[in-house]
């Protein structure tokens, strides 16, 4: 008999004559595998819930007539179960029946059969189909291949409704149903539509679940044996859910979700099907280097793009160590010729933990100054500044899945749905059971299907919204006054700032009803656990440390923060964002956060890398390519910079202007795996290699540090980023010597963690590669880590939150009578970041091809088109010309462009306004015109 786990409570009963233990509330199926008993089972697999359907499972219990499911039949103390004689007759007969109605050629084929589940347990049962069974097979349904990513042969089908349960109740995208009754029972798809055309967002969790291969990825139907299974991390949003890559002649055939703590299995539709971006015929694979007097042209990355595999009438092939002699004497010369403030570099939130910490190392030591930064900038630079100004740490409070205790979910500025998918399943599994969702954003996007109220409030009015909440609270005695007392400073002030933002004096401008507003911020006070979610809607304005200033006041008079479900939570969009700040990618910090302005941090660091450093804030992203701009008398004048990963003449606001600075530097290094916007203007560029190609540790949303393994060789002469760094470093003058496996990966990580022992010492290499996850903070090794924070005190130096009254300040640029419509900017749920990946992985771009704009049905019908008509957006800047979509989620007045696609590329309009704490542009909001046909832009 096993040994239970310690502290969970057991009950006792007879397995075949055998006394054996089972933890409260398991079921016999789970005990008996525990114990070391197989009992066939087929509608029963982890992480769904039992339903007790296909009767594979049956068993027989003591005094009872019938055989009961052991699936979803609880063990209970004194039961006696037997895996008897009649019980296996009755699996078998199962069994056999089942595969009677089995197609002649599988889809899903492993080591013990061509119907995967199902004829593994055949084989273990030695269960054969008997001629006159098959003899009365089904009509076989037609099969459906009408979807980009997945099949549907329903003459698979058993129906053991896993794939109902996965898509109802794990994703709640209530696409799968079962319809008819008898004989006529099937699987379908809403209303019976083909997969292709139904409501399916394709995150793939029916093919999991399908255990005989009806349901299956394009990618893998047929032979399911690999050469090798690899363990690793989503590449794509920060919610970091971890994954297998199955792996066959060093090509990754498909991606199975793994049972991590952030997505239990669970994956979306770029984690399952965006893998093939890798094996992209247009993979960098070659160092090139720009051909002498071919110009920089920032006018023409429009048209390169559109033949981005065909590179060779502006580069050249070059040899690894003729580009790296070339990059690095390049940078050194200017750097010695012009001064140290005269270089940047602009690392990845893409890459790992690792490249991230060694590249602001380069830059701080090598460089010689802390002109560094990524894409957090552009992301979550403002909710970061108000968290370290209020709480102390610019991570969040409480994990995503932390909303299963909670009784309101505020989310704001947020479509999790698309932006955070597997994110958002845990809210709305939250909603099922009862919690409260509050969507407030301008765009009434898909959460709000599961939302108890929707606050569509106007673009902008972040600010008068928030204050009109915390004004309820105070006003109406929901303060609790008592955390006010023992954790917060500057409360009175907070309490005289909003005396003026009455929900009734603010409706008028936020557009929510005063009513509705006291009955969210009664809500919000009084439930078990409050808990916000945000996202670049809140951070993405000029106002945007404002703006989570106002989020942090909201959670601290509610005493709604430090305890479960409840707290703050900004969702980082990127797979390393919150890894990348953590480890210093950042003008201003060092890593964790601490400030290269303070006297005590700054000399730590000069002592530890044994160097020199500067004690003066770097530039950020924007402010980098205004100094490459500036005069040549400005000794600060950037006129040189490396890039690892990012891709900021896609990413940057006002592209014209950014594209333009870029092609004005001196020189460019470039370290990508494509030929992105950026790479176009380089002088020299580095073929790196994809997240899959690469050992390395990444730290998701939920402050959880995770490995991911390399799973592929990279193609060509493509090299580890971590490598390419380390000989950057070289050529610059730093005597670097990292040791050991994948360009000495442990080593630095080892590093790192001694320059972050604050938060991470606990979590070493070594466990790493044994838990695969570990949350920080986490001090020793024996620590679990902390997932909720903030419990007894905060991070700030006196242990109080410090809350900041906020202010209504407009956007920089508001709509008038030449450019009338607001324009807002943002991701789609298929493509990612500036799509330099997602568009080049088939399935992504099989399902959104083409670059769209949103906007309502009276704004199109007003414009005189028709949804799929094609227009042009038009700022003071620059203009696109893309397709129309109809959503009337999107507010009257606004039209909403996703940034991933170079023909229409959206930063080419937006405004460069910063926030003047958070540094970050204001994406959210610029004014613009729209017209039916092409249009000049006007000045």
């Amino acid at each position: 008999m096993n040994a239970p786990l310690k502290n969970l409570p057991t009950v006792e009963f007879k397995l075949n004559d055998q006394a054996v233990q089972a933890y409260e509330g398991e079921s016999i199926l789970k005990a008996a595998q525990r114990n070391g008993v197989d009992i066939p089972h087929l509608c029963y697999t982890d992480g769904l819930r039992a339903d007790g359907n296909c009767r594979a499972c049956v068993v027989e219990i003591k005094g009872e007539r019938t055989l009961a499911p052991s699936c979803c039949r609880t063990a209970t103390a004194g039961l006696e179960v037997l895996v008897s004689d009649r019980a296996v007759k009755s699996q078998k007969m199962v069994l056999e029946m089942l595969l009677s109605d089995m197609p002649d050629t599988g889809y899903k084929w492993n080591d013990e059969g061509q119907h995967g589940e199902l004829s593994d347990w055949a084989s273990r049962m030695d269960v054969a189909v008997r001629p006159e069974l098959q003899a009365l097979r089904r009509e076989q349904p037609v099969c459906d291949v009408s979807h980009p990513a997945m099949a549907v042969n329903l003459d698979a089908c058993i129906q053991c409704n896993r794939c109902v349960r996965a898509c109802r109740e794990e994703q709640v995208n209530d696409v799968i149903g079962y319809a008819s009754r008898g004989a006529h029972s099937q699987i379908v798809f809403d209303l019976n539509d083909p997969m292709g055309l139904s409501s399916c967002v394709a995150c793939g969790e029916c093919v999991q679940a399908c255990p005989t291969g009806a349901l299956s990825s394009k990618t893998q139907i047929g032979s399911q044996v690999v050469d090798k299974k690899v363990d690793s991390v989503c590449p794509f949003c920060g919610v970091g859910c971890l994954l297998t890559y199955n792996v066959k002649d060093n090509k990754i055939v498909s991606v199975d979700g793994r049972d991590g703590p952030a997505n239990h299995n669970r994956l979306c539709v770029k984690g399952r099907f965006g893998f093939d971006y890798i094996h992209n015929p247009q993979r960098l694979t070659m160092p090139l280097i720009r051909k002498a007097g071919v110009p920089k042209d920032p006018e023409l990355i429009g048209q390169l793009n559109r033949d981005a595999a065909d590179w060779s009438a502006v580069f050249r092939e070059a040899t690894w160590e003729e580009a790296l002699a070339l990059a690095g004497g390049k940078l050194k010369a200017l750097r010695d010729t012009h001064g140290k403030k005269t270089l940047a570099g602009f690392g990845s939130a893409k890459g790992s933990n690792e490249e991230a910490y060694l590249f602001q190392k380069l830059v701080r030591t090598g460089f010689g100054s802390n002109n560094v930064d990524h894409c957090t900038r552009l992301c979550h630079a403002s909710s970061v500044a108000a968290l370290l100004e209020g709480v102390g740490s610019g991570a969040v409070s409480n994990q995503v899945n932390d909303v299963e205790h909670a009784g309101l979910i505020f989310v704001i500025g947020s479509n999790p749905t698309t932006n955070h998918p597997v994110a958002a399943t845990w809210m709305k599994n939250a909603a099922k059971r009862g919690a409260k969702i509050v969507l407030a954003d301008p765009r009434v996007t898909d959460i709000s299907k599961h939302a108890w109220r929707t606050l569509q409030f106007k673009p902008d009015t972040d600010v008068a919204m928030l204050n009109a909440l915390i004004h309820t609270v105070i006003e109406e005695g929901l303060v609790d006054e008592d955390f006010i007392r023992r954790r917060a400073n500057n409360y009175e002030a907070l309490k005289e700032n909003v005396r003026g933002y009455s929900p009734e004096a603010m409706a008028p401008i936020c557009g929510i009803p005063a009513e509705t507003l006291r009955e969210v911020a009664r809500e919000f006070a009084k439930s078990k656990g409050s808990m916000i979610l945000w996202g670049m809607g809140v951070s993405q304005h000029v106002h945007g440390t404002d703006n989570a200033r106002c989020l942090i006041a909201l959670v601290t008079v509610t005493g709604q923060i430090g305890k479960p479900g409840s707290g703050l939570h900004p969702l980082r969009g990127q797979n390393n964002v919150q890894g990348a700040s953590d480890a210093g990618l950042i003008p201003m910090m060092y890593p964790n956060y601490q400030r290269v302005t303070n006297k005590a941090a700054h000399d730590w660091f000069e002592k530890f890398w044994d160097t020199p450093l500067d004690d003066k804030p770097g530039y950020t992203v924007v402010e980098i390519m205004d100094k490459i701009l500036a005069d040549d008398s400005d000794p600060h004048k950037i006129r040189g910079m490396y890039i690892m990963g990012e891709n900021p003449a896609m990413s940057d606001p006002d592209l014209n202007h950014a594209r333009h600075a870029l092609a004005t530097l001196e020189y460019l290094v470039v370290q990508d795996i494509f030929m992105t916007e950026t790479a176009w203007l380089a002088d020299v560029v580095l073929p790196a290699t994809a997240w899959p190609e690469k050992t390395g540790t990444v730290s998701n949303t939920d402050r959880m540090v995770q490995l991911g393994k390399q799973a592929i060789d990279p193609p060509g002469q493509a090299k580890p980023d971590l490598w390419i760094i380390q000989q950057i470093a070289k050529g610059v003058g730093l005597n670097w010597n990292y040791q050991g496996e994948h360009s000495g990966v442990a080593e630095v990580y080892d590093e790192m963690r001694q320059a972050m022992h604050a938060a991470i010492n606990g979590i070493t290499w070594e466990r790493l590669e044994r838990e695969s996850s570990v949350t920080y903070p986490c001090l020793t090794a024996e620590d679990p880590g902390e997932p909720t924070v903030f419990i007894d005190h905060f991070a700030t130096d006196d242990g109080r939150v410090h809350l900041v009254p906020a202010d209504i300040i407009p956007a920089n640029e508001r709509p008038d009578s030449d450019y009338p419509f607001v324009l807002i900017t943002g991701r789609q749920l298929e493509h990612w970041h500036t799509g330099s990946m997602t568009r080049r992985a088939t399935v992504l771009d099989a399902l959104e091809p083409i670059a769209t704009a949103s906007m309502c049905g009276a704004d199109i019908q007003r414009l005189g088109v028709e949804a799929g008509d094609v227009i042009t957006i038009a700022s003071r800047r620059g203009q696109v010309t893309l397709r129309v979509r109809r959503d009337d989620g999107t507010p009257q007045g606004a039209v909403f462009v996703p940034f991933a696609y170079y023909e229409a590329a959206a930063n080419l309009m937006t405004n460069p306004a910063l926030d003047p704490f958070g540094k970050i542009p204001e994406f959210k909001y610029c004014a613009v015109s729209i017209g039916n046909r092409p249009l000049e832009a006007k000045a």
